[in-house]
Parts: C-alpha cells; sequence; structure tokens
C-alpha cells in the first residue's frame, strides 16, 4: 500500500458517496441575474465549484455568451476546467458548433423551446439530474440536462479534484436540436 493510497481512497470514496447520495436526483440551479463580465461570473455563488450540478449549470451559461462575446466563454469554459484548459480542437468544436445554431445551449433552460425561440423562463434555471449510470468512473460523475428541442437528454461529465471542486471534464450539450419554430417557412 503506498503512503498516497488514503488520499486516492479519499477522493474515490468521495465520487462514490456523491453519486449514491445523488441516486436519481434533480437540482434546480437558478441564476436570478445573469453576469455581465468575467469577474461576475466568478461572483456567483455556484461558481465555488463545490457541487456538481452547479458545475453542470454553468457550463451551459458560458455557452450561452459564445454567439454574443465568444472570448468571454471561453475565458469561463477555461475556468470551469480547472487545470486542464480547452486545447485548439476543443475551440474549434466549439467553432463548428456555433455555425448556424446559437440557441443550443439556451435549450437547456427552464421555459425554452422551439416554439418560442428557446427564449427562457425568468428566473433562469438550469435542471441537472443523475441516474444510477452517473458514477461513470474513478472520481467522476456524468450529470444529464434536458433540452426543450431534443428528444433525449445530453451529458456533461465532471470531475472531482483534489481541491474538492467539480470541474467540468467533457461536454456534450452542443449536437443539433430542433430549429427555431420562427425558422420553419412551413410554420
Amino acid at each position: 500500500m503506498s503512503i498516497f493510497d488514503d488520499l486516492k481512497n479519499k477522493v474515490n470514496d468521495a465520487v462514490k458517496k456523491a453519486a449514491k447520495d445523488f441516486g436519481e436526483k434533480r437540482s434546480d440551479v437558478v441564476f436570478d441575474k445573469l453576469p455581465d463580465t468575467y469577474e461576475e461570473f466568478l461572483e456567483l455563488p455556484q461558481a465555488a465549484l463545490s457541487d456538481p450540478f452547479d458545475t453542470a449549470a454553468l457550463t451551459v451559461l458560458a455557452f450561452c455568451y459564445y454567439p454574443k462575446d465568444s472570448a468571454l466563454s471561453l475565458k469561463m469554459l477555461d475556468y470551469l476546467r480547472g487545470p486542464r484548459p480547452l486545447s485548439g480542437m476543443d475551440k474549434q468544436f466549439i467553432v463548428d458548433r456555433f455555425r448556424d445554431k446559437d440557441y443550443v445551449p439556451r435549450s437547456y433552460f427552464k421555459g425554452s423551446t422551439y416554439k418560442n425561440d428557446y427564449v427562457p423562463s425568468e428566473p433562469y434555471t438550469v435542471s441537472p439530474f443523475t441516474n444510477p449510470h452517473s458514477d461513470i468512473q474513478e472520481n467522476m460523475l456524468r450529470l444529464w440536462l434536458e433540452s426543450g428541442g431534443a428528444d433525449s437528454p445530453r451529458y456533461v461529465d465532471v470531475r472531482l479534484a483534489k481541491d474538492g471542486k467539480w470541474y467540468l471534464w467533457e461536454q456534450y450539450i452542443l449536437a443539433g436540436i430542433r430549429d427555431p419554430e420562427s425558422s420553419n417557412p412551413w410554420a
């Protein structure tokens, strides 16, 4: 047994406990006011990253800024990724996803559907949830998000670091969804 096994076991136990505690849990993460700057983003209570649900919701929020201010969005995402900033390939993937569908991240907010052009209800609420398969591997959880334009939920993987924070590991929320009603020439 290595002298570091205790530390490794503590982190693994924390993830397993979180997965067990969460089971099939849904958490409404509410943003009463959306930040205007990076500093305001960091001041959000959710930015402490002490809860995996907060990290998933902040991921959605960060992507919502991309169409208006891509640099700010990427800076937010780098913060959420902690010691593992976005690579050039990650950034190119994001550029490709936003080429013609800037509404995808908004679809994860409550009240946002293709019928209302993905305009979310206020207060702005994202509701990540877990299921029995959320404990995906050592130190990681998979959180699911429902989109008002997709038939099945998408997911965000978060990882618990030794500093006790839940960082964004991977996201699978930028896949295509139904076009907004206003873009349908037959509606």
